[in-house]
């Protein structure tokens, strides 16, 4: 949970943190405080994760996960879902190549095939036009949820009569050639996780925050890494300076 005390700002990301995932909540309420269509604050949450690539681009932050599209997210309202998926549509054909240019590579991950033709298909030529990018592998998790992506690696184990392991199951995920996310950031005001990345997470660290999606920007994203700067991340041992613990 965010600190109750306001760290300070970091200009550079902390040692140690190379992969943020993001839970981008809030875009519905957003425009409901001001009289809006929930369909208004998923366009601006579009430039809220402008923001965020470009302070983790700024900030030396390898790779960037986000949550834009849930497995459960189909059973909102069709008109919402439609108009999700048509502000999709338009920012893949809109943002792609910038986003290119300025060396970000696109990676979606999720189970495709729920989705019609065209829309695949920018999303495939979203990922090769900037396959070689090395700046900042962005995944956006489409149709995506943590207990799908264990089932299907599952059931990729079981065709290939691999024995059933941690290291054999991990190379089945979505993000198996990713690193495990540091961070992870929701705003919103939620604390739960939502079916996101549920293998993955297992060390993360958590940072909510009450800031709804569409506000967030740069320097919130700077004060999520700062407080995470102040964490100590022990993955399961204790510290060596802990009491009665002798250091050989």
């Amino acid at each position: 949970m965010a600190s109750k005390q306001v760290p300070k700002q970091v200009e550079q990301a902390p040692p140690g943190l190379r992969h943020i995932a993001v839970v981008m909540d809030g875009n519905g309420r957003w425009a409901q405080r001001r009289l809006l269509p929930r369909t208004a604050g998923h366009k601006y949450g579009v430039d809220a994760l402008k923001s965020v690539v470009r302070g983790c681009i700024a900030q030396g932050v390898p790779f960037l996960t986000v949550f834009a599209f849930s497995s459960e997210n189909w059973n909102r309202p069709a008109d919402e879902v439609s108009a999700l998926m048509d502000l999709f549509v338009q920012a893949l054909r809109r943002e792609t190549r910038e986003l290119a240019a300025q060396g970000v590579r696109l990676r979606f991950v999720g189970e495709r095939s729920a989705f019609d033709t065209p829309m695949r298909e920018l999303m495939q030529q979203a990922e090769d036009l900037s396959a070689a990018n090395t700046r900042l592998v962005l995944n956006v998790a489409i149709n995506y949820g943590g207990r799908w992506d264990l089932v299907q690696a599952m059931q990729a184990l079981q065709a290939s009569g691999e024995p059933i392991s941690e290291e054999s199951l991990a190379q089945h995920l979505c993000l198996a050639d990713v690193p495990a996310p540091d961070l992870l950031i929701r705003t919103g005001g939620e604390r739960r996780i939502s079916n996101f990345l549920l293998w993955q997470i297992a060390y993360t660290e958590f940072y909510f925050t009450d800031i709804l999606w569409p506000d967030f920007d740069e320097k919130s994203l700077a004060l999520a890494m700062a407080d995470y700067a102040q964490r100590e991340r022990r993955f399961g041992t204790v510290h060596p300076q802990a009491p009665g613990l002798r250091v050989a």
